[in-house]
């Protein structure tokens, strides 16, 4: 019987989420509580990389978390971004939340339409005498780097952020009968936090191949994966298990 579940991300800012009918239509309690947190490094740790952000002419993001400590961590150090700083988003969405930091404009703010990097780098490439900075996480694959290095663009990519453990406090309650999950970070952290872990009853859930073979390696049984064929997202496919299991 599932009636508590945990699910590894923040609260849905909308009402309008498909978890809270979940909670209306099958009488379960979801809570929202992340494993993992992104914080940004600090201006010292930054500056032992001896990356200079304004001897380049061009940003690229990959998403709100790479825009959010960008900005955090150049207004830290004091680094004054110039007018004329061009960017260059994997999405359209990620584009558009630059607003947060800079007046929008469109002759300097680029996108793809696929959020795919690969539907991006046409557009570096016509560009091509620009100087790119590529802010990253501390844990990110060398995809970026290839395809622009195969495109002889100049470019540099910097850490200024990084995927910790939100750990669980002592007095914190964990009495959930199935836990969903959305990254390997967050069955590491689970473990982190957890070090004798048993599953027991406890139901796993998670989203993405990745996730889902972190879950196995670690020991753990995955009652429900996530996207198939049948259910394209965690939600449609959290509706069916409950309502099965429940029944």
């Amino acid at each position: 019987m599932i009636k508590k579940i945990l699910v590894s991300q923040p609260k849905p800012s909308s009402d309008k989420s498909p978890y809270f009918d979940i909670e209306r239509k099958h009488g379960v309690e979801i809570v929202f509580r992340p494993f993992i947190k992104v914080e940004s490094l600090t201006p010292k740790e930054f500056r032992a990389q001896k990356i200079d952000i304004l001897s380049h002419t061009a940003v690229i993001f990959t998403s709100r978390h790479a825009i959010d400590h960008f900005f955090q961590l150049c207004k830290e150090m004091r680094v004054a971004i110039p007018e004329d700083m061009k960017y260059f988003c994997i999405t359209e969405t990620v584009a558009l939340y630059i607003q947060k930091y800079v007046q929008y404009r469109k002759r300097k703010v680029f996108f793809g339409s696929t959020g795919k990097i690969d539907d991006l780098v046409p557009q570096m490439v016509k560009h091509k005498n620009e100087r790119y900075f590529i802010p990253q996480s501390d844990v990110h694959s060398d995809e970026i780097h290839n395809l622009l290095e195969s495109k002889k663009l100049q470019f540099t990519q910097g850490v200024m952020y990084r995927t910790v453990s939100n750990d669980f406090t002592a007095d914190e309650p964990f009495d959930y009968d199935m836990l969903i999950f959305f990254s390997p970070s967050g069955i590491n952290a689970l473990l982190k936090n957890f070090p004798n872990f048993e599953q027991g009853d406890i139901a796993i859930g998670t989203f993405g191949v990745n996730t889902a073979k972190a879950a196995k390696e670690a020991g753990l049984t995955v009652q429900l994966e996530a996207p198939t064929p049948q259910y394209a997202s965690i939600t449609s496919a959290l509706a069916d298990y409950v309502k099965r299991v429940n029944a």
